[in-house]
């Protein structure tokens, strides 16, 4: 199947935490026999700072930041069998979401990806006149990066003909465990950019931790952090590129996950961070939200943190023989039961069934 994908950057990670999740997925896509054409925009300065060069599993195509390039690119869906639309793009969304609708054949399968669809959907149920919200009738289904069923239950009230999740997975070939990296040494690590609705969280599971436990170390990565006032024992690194991200992962006694306030409160959205750092065997700490146990054991594969004082006390009584014992058995559960080739498996089923019920329906 030819497949346009219009999302916010795969070759880039900055400012664009869906990367490895495009990546993964569609790497495993073609290796089912689909063939990707990836359309993004050059902005934010993404193809400035490339994590990848365009890979030989998928066409990029980068078109400029302006309203004619992008109706150019959007064009181009009226070649493929299926034309999908991700969230987050980042360059007039809504008018990219009409247009590749207004170019895509009649015949094609139309997809609205969503990797975040607890922000989405707080934008589009008040607005019954928003673009996306106008176009679910005439999408063949909605794709999500998780939320489980509140997401899907929320999707189909607004009009979605089909809502599944696709949830973040590791690709073992990418994120694995790496030698130490004393850059990363410390006995907790957080990566995430500052985002309006996560700073708080930040504050509460990582910052709040470190001014209770002034004897121990802390690292901060992610964009954003420069002009924030940290405790004395927290060291900000700035953006860490993704050729990074293991021995990131693989250095510090624990890593923390902490989610955006709007996926901790749908539940069923473990971002990529949560499978990246269980492929190195990184002790997790995660913030709690609902459906952790799908993914990952609490107290077994994962430790589960209500707020910063259970961070700081799992900190206070963790120690390395401990942390490395729950990193490996959250690395062979992930292994086992969450990787992008069986979510790949999992897309690609859906995607010939919805193609031959396309099929019949035209016969």
């Amino acid at each position: 199947m030819k497949i346009a994908f219009y999302g916010s950057s795969l070759l880039s990670s900055y400012w664009n935490g869906a990367a490895t999740y495009y990546r993964g997925l569609l790497r495993e896509l073609a290796r089912l026999g689909h063939e990707i054409t990836f359309y993004e925009p050059d902005v934010y300065d993404r193809q400035k700072n490339r994590d990848i060069d365009p890979p030989e599993w998928c066409r990029v195509v980068v078109y400029d930041g302006t309203l004619a390039a992008l109706n150019a690119a959007a064009s181009r869906a009226a070649d493929a069998d299926m034309v999908v639309k991700t969230s987050g793009v980042g360059f007039e969304d809504d008018a990219l979401l009409e247009a590749v609708l207004a170019n895509a054949r009649a015949d094609a399968l139309r997809v609205f990806w969503d990797v975040d669809a607890p922000a989405t959907l707080a934008e589009i149920t008040p607005q019954p006149q928003h673009p996306l919200r106008r176009a679910l009738r005439e999408l063949d289904m909605v794709l999500t990066y998780g939320g489980g069923d509140p997401v899907v239950k929320a999707y189909r009230a607004l009009g979605a003909r089909a809502c599944t999740p696709i949830y973040n997975a590791l690709d073992p070939s990418t994120h694995h465990r790496a030698p130490r990296d004393m850059r990363f040494a410390c006995d907790l690590a957080f990566l995430g950019n500052r985002l309006p609705d996560r700073e708080e969280r930040v504050q509460d599971f990582f910052l709040n931790p470190a001014d209770l436990l002034p004897g121990l170390s802390f690292v901060l990565g992610g964009a954003g952090w420069g002009d924030r006032a940290l405790p004395p024992n927290v060291r900000w690194i700035d953006h860490v590129p993704t050729r990074d991200h293991n021995a990131f992962n693989s250095t510090p006694r624990a890593v923390l996950n902490v989610n955006r306030a709007s996926m901790a409160q749908t539940g069923f959205s473990p971002p990529t961070r949560v499978f990246e750092a269980a492929g190195a065997g990184a002790c997790l700490i995660t913030d709690a939200w609902d459906g952790v146990e799908m993914f990952l054991r609490p107290d077994s594969e994962i430790l589960v943190a209500r707020d910063g004082r259970d961070v700081a006390d799992i900190l206070e009584t963790l120690d390395e023989e401990t942390a490395h014992a729950i990193g490996e058995r959250a690395l062979a559960r992930v292994l086992r039961d969450h990787t992008y080739a069986q979510r790949a498996a999992l897309v690609d089923s859906i995607l010939r069934e919805a193609w031959l019920h396309r099929a019949g329906a035209a016969a």
